[in-house]
C-alpha cells in the first residue's frame, strides 16, 4: 500500500495524493473547503476624533511653553536693568557716605584742634555750653519783662490820654447840645407862635376859585400869588420859593409835591385838596401857607400865601406887586 502524503498545506489547496486520480479504480476526490479570512474593518470615528483632539492639545501646551519662555526672558532682562540701576544707587549712596564720613572726619579735626587751641576740656566746654544757655535764657526773660513793663505803661499812658480826650469831647458835645436845644426850643416857639397867627389869620379863609382867592385877597392883610403844575415833576417858583409836583391820586383827591426854599427839599406826601400846608421860610414874620384847589390826573393848581410884601418882585392875584404904586 502507497505511504500518503499528510501535509496540511498541500490538504488546504487540495493538492494531497495527487496521484490518487490517476489510480485506476480510484474513487473521485472528496471536495476540499477553501477559508478566505476577511479583512480587519475600519477603525471607529471616535478614535479618529480622540487623535485630532491629542494633536491640538499637544499643540497648545507646545505654544504654551514658547509663551513661557519668552515671558521669563523678558522678565529675566527686566530684572537685569533693575538689578543694575539699584547698582548704580547704591554705589552713589556708597560715595556719599564715604563723603560725608570724610567730611565729619575733618570737622571733628578741626574741632580738636580748636579746642586744643583754647585750651579747653570736654568738661569745660559742657560747662560754657551750660553757661551760655543760662545766660540767653535769662536774657529772653529780661527781654519779656522789659517789653510787659513798656506795654504796662504805654496802655496806661494811652487810657488817661483817650480818657482826657473822650471827657473833652463829652463836654464838648453836652456844651454844643445845650445851645442846640436852646435854639431848637427857640425855633419850636417861634414856629408855633408864628403858626399860631397864621392859622388866627386864616382861620376859615380857603378860597376854591379864582373869584374867591380875589375876594380873600382884598379882605385880609396878605399877599396872594397863584401857581398851576401841568405835569409830573415839573416845578414852579414863587418868589423864593419852588413847587415840584410828584404825582396825584384823583381818585383820593390827594398829591404829593415837594417845597424847596433857604436850599431845603421838604416832601409833603397825600396832602388832601383844598388843606392848607404851612411852613417857614428864612425872612418871614409868619408861616406861608398853600392850598391846591383843583386836582387832576398829574396836574394841581392853587395859591400860596405870605405876609404882606415878603415877594415884593412877584405879581399877587390883585395883578399888583406888593408896595407897587
Amino acid at each position: 500500500m502507497a505511504e500518503q502524503n499528510t501535509d496540511p498545506a498541500h490538504a488546504m489547496f487540495g493538492l494531497n495524493n495527487p496521484a490518487q486520480g490517476d489510480a485506476p479504480g480510484a474513487s473521485p476526490a472528496s471536495p476540499q473547503v477553501v477559508y478566505v479570512q476577511a479583512p480587519p474593518p475600519p477603525a471607529p470615528a471616535a478614535a479618529s476624533t480622540g487623535a485630532n483632539s491629542m494633536r491640538w492639545l499637544v499643540i497648545a501646551l507646545v505654544a504654551l511653553s514658547v509663551a513661557n519662555l519668552i515671558f521669563a526672558l523678558y522678565s529675566r532682562s527686566d530684572l537685569k536693568k533693575i538689578a543694575s540701576k539699584q547698582s548704580d544707587q547704591l554705589d552713589l549712596l556708597t560715595r556719599r557716605m564715604d563723603t560725608s564720613d570724610e567730611r565729619y572726619a575733618h570737622l571733628r579735626g578741626q574741632l580738636q584742634v580748636t579746642t586744643d587751641r583754647l585750651g579747653l576740656t570736654s568738661q569745660e566746654l559742657a560747662h560754657a555750653h551750660a553757661l551760655a544757655a543760662d545766660i540767653e535764657k535769662k536774657q529772653q526773660e529780661s527781654v519779656k519783662q522789659l517789653n510787659a513793663a513798656i506795654a504796662k505803661k504805654a496802655s496806661a499812658d494811652e487810657m488817661g490820654k483817650l480818657q482826657a480826650d473822650a471827657n473833652n469831647k463829652i463836654g464838648g458835645l453836652s456844651t454844643d447840645l445845650a445851645g442846640t436845644r436852646k435854639d431848637l426850643e427857640s425855633t419850636k416857639s417861634e414856629f408855633a407862635n408864628a403858626l399860631a397867627g397864621t392859622k388866627g389869620e386864616l382861620s376859615g379863609s380857603i378860597a376854591r376859585t379864582h373869584d374867591e382867592l380875589v375876594a380873600l385877597a382884598h379882605k385880609t392883610d396878605r399877599d396872594y400869588f397863584e401857581f398851576s403844575i401841568p405835569k409830573r415833576h415839573a416845578q414852579q417858583k414863587i418868589g423864593t420859593v419852588t413847587v415840584q409836583l410828584e404825582k396825584t391820586d384823583p381818585k383820593r383827591n390827594v398829591f404829593t409835591m415837594v417845597l424847596i426854599a433857604d436850599d431845603k427839599r421838604v416832601v409833603r406826601k397825600d396832602k388832601a385838596m383844598n388843606e392848607p400846608v404851612y411852613f417857614l421860610v428864612q425872612g418871614a414874620s409868619s408861616a406861608l401857607e398853600l392850598v391846591v384847589n383843583k386836582l387832576a390826573k398829574d396836574t394841581i393848581s392853587g395859591y400860596i400865601s405870605t405876609p404882606k410884601g415878603f415877594f415884593p418882585n412877584s405879581t399877587n392875584v390883585l395883578g399888583t406887586r406888593p408896595g407897587g404904586s
